[in-house]
């Protein structure tokens, strides 16, 4: 099964929580992740090598797996 293609600007959902988050930044930090719920919407910012995506929340801009995150059509 291939893994889902987002394009920035893309609105999606973390389905599943990582075990932290790393901020998407030049200079990356590890954060808890109860920032950022599961079921919460974001945007998605940018790609970056590994099949990653840098998505902005509420509380911040982050990288995610693309297994974490599904599109949310309309």
């Amino acid at each position: 099964m291939s893994s889902p293609s987002f394009t920035p600007g893309d609105r999606v959902r973390l389905q599943e929580s990582p075990t932290h988050l790393k901020t998407a930044e030049p200079r990356p930090m590890l954060r808890p992740p109860q920032l950022v719920k599961v079921g919460e919407i974001g945007i998605v910012t940018a790609a970056y090598p590994g099949d990653q995506w840098a998505v902005r929340f509420a509380r911040g801009s982050f990288l995610f797996d693309s297994q974490q995150l599904e599109r949310v059509e309309g």
